[in-house]
């Protein structure tokens, strides 16, 4: 018997979209549960065992960003993929900073949606007794241990600061880093950067591990963002 889809709990105001979403999903195999603001979503985790929250950014009472602080506080693992129709990208920040692991902005694609809560199932899933020390994306294997980063079995020569964020991206693979999460993992390597000093070093890790760097498949930039890194 193939494996459930997983049981999504939508936190939304907007009863008409809220009803789409669970027709959607429902049709899709998922289980879902409904609240209408972050008070109730809180409520409901912690009557159920969900997989996936859907969050708006924008709703009456504690609001979004908050509800997901105080989520992402008891439910450390629990993936967060917020609905949020600004587009700026402090507001896309500010989602990702309190937790999010992901954001989506309206109107969005049910296909995209719907693929994303697939991933984000697929981690939640995940054991975590079985810590490993190579992550291996596609074509790109990183031995952890040996510090070592091939493409195709091919060796791929990296400086200190490149293989720390690499390593950063491939172990989240498929989630979105600001600018922020990436710049502040650099700072430990003993330099102050900038954002264009991680455009110029994601140029060149694209020149090592892409086949057409400026048609990337695995170093991918996320518009007004950060940078996310292909999932399997």
């Amino acid at each position: 018997m193939s494996e459930e889809p997983g049981k999504v709990l939508i936190v939304e105001d907007d009863t008409s979209l809220c009803a789409a979403l669970r027709t959607t999903l429902t049709a899709l195999g998922f289980a879902t549960g409904e609240a209408g603001t972050g008070e109730d979503a809180l409520t409901r985790l912690r009557s159920s065992d969900f997989e996936v929250v859907l969050l708006d950014m924008n709703m009456p009472g504690m609001g979004g960003i908050e509800a997901c602080k105080r989520i992402r506080g008891t439910y450390t693992r629990l993936p967060i993929l917020m609905l949020t129709v600004r587009d700026s990208e402090d507001d896309k920040v500010q989602a990702l900073d309190s937790g999010a692991d992901d954001y989506i902005t309206k109107p969005f694609q049910m296909r995209e949606l719907t693929a994303r809560i697939r991933s984000a199932v697929r981690r939640y899933r995940a054991p975590l007794n079985t810590p490993s020390t190579q992550i291996k994306v596609g074509a790109i294997k990183m031995d952890l241990t040996r510090r070592r980063v091939e493409k195709a079995g091919v060796p791929v020569h990296l400086t200190p600061r490149e293989f720390t964020v690499l390593r950063l991206l491939m172990e989240n693979s498929g989630i979105p880093l600001s600018h922020a999460t990436l710049l502040q993992a650099l700072r430990g390597e003993g330099q102050s950067q900038n954002r264009e000093y991680l455009r110029v070093m994601m140029n060149n890790l694209r020149k090592k591990l892409e086949r057409d760097p400026a048609n990337p498949v695995y170093v991918l930039t996320e518009s007004c963002i950060g940078y996310r890194f292909r999932e399997n």
